[in-house]
Formats: C-alpha cells, structure tokens, sequence
C-alpha cells in the first residue's frame, strides 16, 4: 500500500471502523440484484422483481437521510442498531414470504422496511472526518472509502448472484443481511471513533441539511449522475444480450467499476490546492463527455475499454463531493449531508435504469446508450447553474482539506 494510505491507518481504531464499514457496505450492492435474482428465479415474475428491487431502493433513498440526522443528533450507535434491527426483521419477512409464495403486497411491505438501512458509507466518513478534519489526510481517507465502494460494486452482485444461482435463491439476500448486521454491529460497538453527536437543543440548528444552497446544487447534480449509471448498468447487460454473450455484462461492468477504482487510489495520492468546486464541476463535465463513445459501440471488447475510460472520472469526481460537502454543511449535519448526495444517486440509479429500459424495449440496446449521454449533459447544465451557489461556503461548515492545503501554501510563500 502507498506511503499515504500506511500513513492514514497508523491513527487508532481506522482499521477496525474501515473494515466494519467494508461488511455493512457490501449490502448496498447485493440487497437489490439478490432480490430480483431470489423472486425471478422463484416465480419466474421479472416484472415483480424489478418493481420490489425498486422499493428497496427508493425507501432507502427516503429513510437513509433520516437515520443519518439522528446519527448527527444523538449518536451512530443510538441511531444506526433500532435502524439495523427493523432492516433486518424486514428481510426475514422478505425471505419467508418469497420462500412460502405469501401475498405479493407482503414482499413489498418488507421491502420498504429494508429501506430503513442505514448508510454505512457517510458514518464511515463521518469517521474520517471527525479524525483528519482540516489535513491532507481526509483527501487520502475519502480516496480509500470511494475505492472501497467500487470493490464492493465489483464483487457484491457477483457473490450475490452466484449464491443465489449456484446454492439456493434466497441465499444472496440472506448474505446480505449477514453482513449488514455484522458489519453495522461491529461499527457501533467501537465507540472511540465514533464522532460526537450535536443535539439541536443545544446546538439551536434545526431543519434539514437539504437547505443548504451548496448542497441542493450536489444533490440535484447526483441525481443526473445516479441516472448515467443506473442507464449503462442495464444497456449493458441488453447489449450483452443482443450480441449473444449475457454472461459476459457481469465483467464488462466489473471493468467500469475498476475503473473507477484505479482513478481513485491515484486521486488519493495527490493533493490539489485551488477551489474544490472548479475540479469537481471538470469532473462532472468528464463523466457526460466520457458517454459520447459508447453511442459508438460495436462489440463487447470496445465497449469494455470505453467504459474503462468512463470509469475514471467517476471516483475523483465522488471525492471532490465529500470535501464540497464539508464546506456547505454545518458540522453538526455532516452525515445528513452526504447522505442526502446518496439519496440523489439511488434516485437517479432508479429513473436512469427505468427509462433507459423503455427506450430498449422501443429501438435496442444501441440506441439505450443515449439515456447516459442525455443524463450526463442534464448534470454538467445543473452544474453550470448552480456554480454560483458552490463558490459560496456556509457557515458553521466543517472544514475542507482544500483549505488547509491553501493556507499551507500562503504560510510557506
């Protein structure tokens, strides 16, 4: 491992927090694929399958800035178990009522429960955070967790659907569930990097993280975003269809996701000093323009490199966000404040991945690819026009690592 990310887990207790976090994230990718692999296979019914994964994830999308206020508020462990604990009766209502052919509106009651998990990911951060704030190190430390997403994007649907396909159909969902409790448990129980909890009462700030200008301008930028990827995920496996190989849309998004991975472990190793909002409005400009070439597709192997290339804006661009977020919410609102990004990601993941599916059904998969270019150039409108409200930091803010690098900078000129 580089110099600097040794250097990031010689603090006490981030090896511990960084590998519960690594369990309780693995959920986010094999919840949603294990569900509609479990109910596919044991009625046949993909339609069903696709509108229960759905629920999940927009009741995550509702729920997840919800937990993580009253992770702010009072506490991750107070918040994040009684949360963990309804997810996890939910999913045994979901494996039970799929296993024993109950009431269709049984499964999707229990899908809405399972949206009430927590995101692991911004209480990790939130970790972070609350360790490095104000160093180079929290650019290394957000670098490392956007890596850590990637690896579990790449393996989770894989473990998800082989478990399912090769033992027993519930078996993925019942692995996800696993690690959930695992990994959230193990997170809460280490209470010396868990971030101080900043009750209104005393702190007077009240209302959602959402009104943050700065804020709205991300999420609404994330939704776009969460559309680019929830439209290449299913054009792809089409395109795989239409060319006869399927199976092989498992790896030819593996390959995006490494992408991703690869930009970010070098993002991590260097430190950039100028305004945050400049490099993540070219990062998001990267990801629409990285869209262009797969209109262009004829083969797998062409699409798998263009992807590839695709990939690599998007984890820089996902890292620039968490410092941006620092800066345009109150430290007491920090996990809100990424949470609501996620929520825009889930939601786009959702409205990308339906509309990219209905111009399949209309003119192939081919003419798919153009729901990701349209969605990309929505997100570089939204952030041109909200560039304004980035350059603006709010007050009471937590604190930016591009901040400390530029008075570093003055203090030795």
């Amino acid at each position: 491992m580089p110099s600097p990310y040794r250097t990031l887990f010689a603090a006490p207790g981030s090896k511990g927090f960084s590998a519960a976090g690594f369990l309780g994230r693995l959920p986010v990718s094999m919840m949603g694929i294990g569900v509609i692999t479990m109910i596919s296979q044991l009625t046949g019914r993909y339609g069903l399958a696709g509108a229960l994964s759905a629920t999940v994830a927009l009741s995550a999308a509702v729920a997840g800035p919800q937990v993580s206020r009253l992770a702010d508020q009072y506490g991750q462990r107070r918040a994040l178990r009684p949360a963990t604990l309804i997810s996890l009766t939910a999913a045994a209502l979901l494996l039970c009522a799929a296993h024993y052919r109950w009431p269709d509106w049984v499964l999707f009651v229990a899908c809405v429960g399972i949206g009430c998990v927590p995101s692991v990911g911004a209480m990790v951060r939130a970790r972070w955070a609350a360790l490095y704030r104000g160093t180079p190190q929290l650019h290394t430390a957000y670098s490392f967790e956007s890596v850590v997403d990637e690896v579990c994007f790449i393996f989770g649907p894989i473990i998800s659907i082989g478990l399912s396909t090769a033992w027993f159909p519930e078996a993925g969902p019942l692995l996800a569930a696993c690690f959930l409790a695992v990994g959230v448990f193990w997170l809460t129980s280490q209470r010396a990097t868990e971030p101080e909890p900043h009750p209104r009462e005393r702190k007077g700030s009240g209302g959602s993280a959402l009104r943050a200008p700065g804020l709205q301008v991300l999420v609404a930028t994330f939704v776009a975003t969460g559309a680019i990827f929830g439209a290449v995920d299913v054009v792809t496996v089409a395109f795989a269809d239409e060319e006869g190989h399927k199976a092989a849309a498992s790896l030819v998004l593996a390959v995006y996701a490494a992408g991703s991975c690869v930009a970010g472990m070098v993002f991590g190793l260097l430190h950039f000093a100028g305004a945050p909002e400049r490099r993540w409005l070219l990062g998001v400009c990267a990801m629409a323009v990285s869209m262009i070439p797969l209109l262009l597709v004829g083969n797998l192997p062409f699409l798998a490199v263009a992807l590839f290339v695709a990939g690599l804006s998007i984890a820089p661009t996902m890292i620039t966000t968490m410092s941006l977020i620092e800066e345009h919410v109150p430290r007491a609102q920090l996990t809100e404040g990424m949470t609501w990004v996620s929520t825009g990601l889930t939601a786009g993941v959702a409205l990308g991945s339906s509309t990219a599916g209905w111009v399949i059904d209309a003119a192939g998969a081919r003419a798919g690819y153009g729901v990701p270019a349209v969605a990309g150039a929505v997100a570089v409108a939204v952030g041109f026009l909200g560039f304004r409200r980035l350059k603006r930091p709010a007050p009471r803010r937590g604190g930016s690592v591009e901040q400390h690098s530029e008075r570093k900078e003055r203090h030795v000129a």
